[in-house]
């Protein structure tokens, strides 16, 4: 229709009025976070509906656990989220510990600790350098992914893995900390040493961490106080805590939303132990320095989260560190391959960096489980997706989900 064929003005409206459509967001778009593919039900710019598929890696890892011992499990668990993999060898070990009435030496609690909360600031600074992506600002994902390598060149001395680690095992960890190691690449170049400098592992650790200590200011300037950052994140993606309880969502998607819950203080005795005389306090919104706009619950609260944990992770740390000379007993506990599980069952879950992550292991008196399953947190934070992106924009999108800070592999198992 041509403009001089309308006579009435309302015709004009009504003719560009857009209808309904259905957009398929990911997932090869880069905001999607893997394979997850989000199916939009969109007016304009207004999304109506989101519903999130899911299932593209069909790796079977719980189905191979019930054909494998539990050692040869542990690197199955490396593969759910392998930005986090030590922790979820964490939790697989404690399961098999737990049925069989296993205690593990106090050094070889400390240095899962200290290597758990290792792996937890490297994993918050994928999230928020990478959510930073999400939203446009490249700068910080360069400098989050700079101080992960010195993470994961830390991670490479203890074990000789970057990503897929099987370090923590059933009885305690599989190699004690090496008494010297030749500084790692990255360091020296921020720190200005020398990049033959020889020094033991725990000094190299802390080095790092008076490094990374006084960059977080930086972050907080280039992110968390950014007027462009809050603008995209204050008062967006709101979860309720009644809505965040609902839908059992956990870690800092939870507390973002104002609940006071970790199971690193509040779990089982056989996992808080590990944390017994430790001091450290566990962030939760809503946040006496958050910016005015900042609503409980919405992206910039599970964001704050992710980054006030950073910090109380270099405080255990420190603690572990400092404990690791004088702890009791060796770093493992010998577990046989071939030995038998009782006829019982047991069932626990571990406070990873994305939320609790549980394992359920059934014995039938044979060395590998009757059944093997795994509880993702990513799973049910994911599921908020639909009601948090009702009635915003499409460019929200990506900042919702990525305030989720998902991986898939841990979802589809």
């Amino acid at each position: 229709m041509s403009l001089a064929e309308i006579d009435d003005q309302r015709v004009i409206e009504f003719d560009v009025r857009t209808d309904e459509m259905l957009v398929n967001m990911g997932p090869q778009h880069p905001s999607t976070h893997g394979v997850l593919r989000l199916l939009l039900r969109t007016d304009g710019e207004i999304v109506h509906e989101v519903t999130p598929h899911i299932g593209y890696l069909h790796r079977c890892a719980e189905k191979i656990g019930e054909n494998l011992t539990g050692p040869q499990w542990i690197p199955y668990s490396d593969r759910m989220d392998y930005l986090a993999a030590m922790n979820m060898n964490l939790g697989q070990a404690l399961v098999f510990e737990k049925l069989i009435g296993m205690e593990v030496p106090e050094k070889a609690m400390v240095l899962r600790l200290i290597i758990g909360e290792m792996n937890r600031i490297a994993s918050h600074l994928v999230g928020m350098g990478a959510y930073g992506l999400d939203l446009g600002s490249f700068s910080p994902f360069l400098y989050a992914f700079r101080e992960r390598e010195i993470v994961l060149d830390l991670f490479e001395e203890v074990c000789g893995a970057r990503l897929t680690y099987s370090y923590i095992t059933i009885g305690g960890v599989t190699h004690d900390l090496p008494k010297t190691i030749t500084i790692p690449p990255g360091l020296a170049s921020l720190t200005g040493k020398s990049p033959n400098l020889q020094l033991s592992w725990i000094d190299a650790c802390l080095m790092f961490l008076e490094w990374l200590e006084k960059r977080i200011v930086e972050y907080h300037t280039l992110l968390t106080r950014n007027s462009i950052f809050i603008k995209r994140t204050a008062g967006i993606g709101i979860l309720p805590r009644e809505m965040a309880i609902g839908y059992g969502c956990t870690g800092p998607v939870l507390r973002g939303s104002g609940v006071d819950f970790d199971l690193r203080r509040d779990g089982e005795k056989i996992y808080t132990r590990m944390y017994d005389g430790f001091q450290f306090e566990i962030p939760v919104a809503p946040f006496k320095d958050a910016p005015p706009e900042a609503i409980l619950g919405d992206n910039w609260c599970r964001f704050y989260v992710r980054m006030m944990e950073v910090v109380q992770s270099i405080r255990l740390v420190r603690q572990g560190i400092a404990k690791y000379p004088a702890a009791a007993g060796t770093h493992r506990v010998p577990y046989k391959m071939t030995q038998k599980l009782p006829v019982d069952e047991a069932y626990l879950e571990t406070e990873c960096p994305r939320g609790q992550m549980g394992f359920y292991i059934v014995g039938d008196g044979q060395p590998e489980p009757l059944r093997a399953r795994a509880k993702s947190s990513c799973f049910c934070n994911l599921s908020v997706t639909g009601p948090l992106c009702t009635g915003v924009l499409i460019a929200d999108i990506p900042a919702i989900v990525g305030s989720l800070d998902i991986v898939m592999g841990e979802i589809d198992r």
